[in-house]
Order: C-alpha cells, then sequence, then structure tokens
C-alpha cells in the first residue's frame, strides 16, 4: 500500500511555529508530528515523538490534507 501523501504547501518551520502559538495541547501536537514526517521522519517515529499511534497521526494528516493546518 503507498504511503498516505501531505500536502506541501506548509513547510515544516511553519507548522512549528503555528504548534507553538497553539493553545490546544493535542492539536499542538499533530502539527509537531506532521512537521515531523513532513522532513522525513517515519510516520511511526513522528507519531511516537509527538504521544499519539501511528493511526492517530494518519487520520491528523487526512484532516490536514483537506483543512489545512487551522
Amino acid at each position: 500500500m503507498a504511503a498516505l501523501r501531505i500536502r506541501q504547501d506548509y513547510s515544516p518551520s511553519d507548522l512549528r511555529q503555528r504548534a507553538a502559538r497553539e493553545r490546544d495541547t493535542r492539536a499542538s501536537l499533530r502539527l509537531l508530528a506532521i512537521a515531523n514526517a513532513l522532513e522525513g521522519m517515519t510516520r511511526t517515529e513522528a507519531a511516537r515523538l509527538a504521544g499519539m499511534e501511528r493511526q492517530a497521526l494518519h487520520d491528523a494528516i487526512l484532516r490536514f490534507n483537506v483543512e489545512g493546518p487551522d
């Protein structure tokens, strides 16, 4: 199965800046996990570092691809 692609119109540094301003801790961690994955980290490692399961990261990427970081 092919990996789920992540939209490329936000840079990892932009996502990290948004995560730093985010008041919701879970939303902030999702943004950080997506930034890590965009930088080439494996999805498993990106999810682990954000304290989430790989499936949760997958779901966050699906939502991010449709709605963006907001």
